[in-house]
This record gives C-alpha cells, structure tokens and sequence, in this order.
C-alpha cells in the first residue's frame, strides 16, 4: 500500500496497529528518506490518534526528525523555512502533546548542529510551558505534571539544556537562566523532586561562571560554506598545506604556528568566565528580588556560586 493509504487507514481508525507501524516505516524509508508530503502526513496522522503508543513516538520522532535535519545539505542544520514549518505544525493543535511532540522538540535539538534562532525562543518557551501546566507520561518513564516540578521533567530539562542545538551548547544562556528562575518562582512552595534544586543550582551556576566556546556552534550557511570548500576538488587543500611546509617551512610556521603570547589561554579564559562579573551580579539581584525574597533555592545557588556543593 501507498504510506498515504497506510496512514489514512490509521486515521480513520484512530489507532496505529504494530502491522501499520511497520508498514509505515517500509513505505516511509522506501526511497531512503521522508519526504514533505509524507512528513505532513506523518503529522496529520499524529493529530489523529487518541492513543500514542512508545512505539509510535519513536517512529514519530525518527521520521520527523530525519526530515527536519537530513533533506537539506548540510545535514544536521535547520534550515528557516523548516524551522517555521516545524513550530507551524506544532502549534497546529493548539498545544504541543506530552509524549510524541514533546520528546520531538527535544530530540532535534540533541540531535542538531544548530538550529534557527526562532527555533531556539520556541524550544524555551515550550519546555517551560510543559513543565507548568503539561501532564501526562513521557517517554523515558515518569510524568509531567502541572503542580510541581517533576524527576521526569528535570531530565527532559537537562537534556534541552545542554544539547548541541540549544541556546548555548554545553553551558547556559541568559533567556534559559530566566526561565528556570520563573519555574522556580512559580512552583517554589510545591513538592518538587530533589533533582530540581540541584538541576536549579548546577544550571543557573553555569550560565554565571561556566565556560562556552564562542565557537562551538557555527550557522546553517557557514557550515554550508565549509562544505563546499572542502568538497571543492580544484582547492586540493591537502596538498596546497603539504606543498607549503615542504617549500616555506619557515614561512608554514609563521602561519598555522602557535598563536602569539597575547593571545589568552584556555584556562585564562575559563578563569575568566567563572568570575561573577558586576553585570551579572545586578542580573543575579534581579532575579531574587523577584518574589520579595532570598527563598531557599537561592541560598543554595549562593553557596554553591561560593564554592561549595550543589544540593
């Protein structure tokens, strides 16, 4: 059968069968990647069911996923178009499903080299949206929940935070620190799990003192321009490099050597960063005095911006 006929059936039906699944993933990968019209499909289909199996999720995830970061050179990038395609579909419904979409945003951005900066505001907004009033199981166990922070959401959290596609990989950025600060306002007197004062304190930390390579991302049409550079065979960059040290070795030196004594170390600049800087430190007031108190989240986050041990 045609992937639209399968998943027509399927929504008709209301329910995706482990026969459908299957025959969906055959048909899907039969040309060896997704295309828009079965991607729409995939999505209307998701729109469709009443019951998102585990297994549904991870073929949702997978196809949509390939999709969104594998059509377009260079692989691993979100173009614009696909970025307001992607928020598009996922406002469609009015609100972005506990398991399938949620674990969807997630995923893209663990899985990306980068993504539009549109694509990062709506990644922000939707993880804490879900973790105030979302409910229902998530796909690697437990649930989200609309009256305290849960376990299942502080992982879903640390995952979106410190992805490769997030808002500052590997360490936390300014829009993401002032998110967990109005989670925390927000659920400060609910019983939340124990992971999410430490999740709080280690996160908030590492926007305030924690290193990140100006470097570590790079755009879409960089990365495209990088590409193409190296494919290009008549710049033979390999053997240009290997000529130059043979013929100007002196020269070779002066140009890809070390960089000069000016330039800051690694360590200069990690020493640098994990300093609270009087800016930050006005950013910092700002935040406590947001409830008209010094709660007990903050007092750890001090003593951990001290030098002690997150909780």
């Amino acid at each position: 059968m045609h992937f639209a006929d399968i998943a027509r059936q399927a929504a008709t039906d209301r329910r995706v069968s482990s026969e459908e699944l299957l025959s969906l993933r055959r048909a899907g990968w039969a040309n060896g990647t997704i295309t828009p019209e079965e991607a729409e499909t995939i999505f209307a289909l998701n729109d469709a069911l009443d019951d998102r199996s585990a297994e549904w999720v991870d073929f949702f995830v997978e196809a949509i996923g390939e999709y969104v970061l594998n059509t377009m050179q260079p692989a691993g990038y979100v173009t614009e178009e696909q970025g307001k395609w992607l928020i598009d579909r996922l406002n469609a419904s009015g609100k972005v499903e506990s398991m399938a979409e949620m674990e969807l945003v997630v995923r893209l951005v663990e899985r990306a080299s980068n993504v539009p900066e549109r694509l990062k505001v709506y990644v922000i907004a939707t993880l804490e949206h879900e973790v105030l009033s979302g409910t229902g199981p998530t796909r690697h166990g437990g649930d989200l929940s609309d009256t305290h922070v849960s376990e299942a959401e502080c992982r879903i959290l640390r995952r979106a935070l410190f992805a490769p596609g997030s808002d500052r990989p590997g360490a936390i950025s300014r829009r993401e620190a002032e998110m967990l600060y109005r989670i925390k306002d927000a659920c400060l007197e609910s019983e939340n799990a124990p992971e999410w004062k430490r999740l709080f304190v280690q996160a908030v930390g590492n926007h305030l003192q924690g290193y990140a390579s100006a470097s570590a991302q790079i755009s879409r049409e960089r990365a495209a321009e990088l590409e193409a550079f190296m494919a290009d065979a008549s710049s033979n960059v390999g053997r240009f490099l290997g000529r130059m040290a043979k013929t100007s070795p002196n020269r070779f030196g002066k140009v890809f050597g070390k960089k000069g004594t000016d330039a800051p170390t690694r360590e200069q600049l990690v020493a640098a960063d994990h300093a609270v800087t009087a800016s930050e430190k006005k950013w910092l007031d700002i935040q406590m005095s947001g409830n008209g108190m010094v709660d007990e989240y903050d007092q750890a986050l001090l003593r951990f911006l001290e030098g002690g041990e997150a909780p």
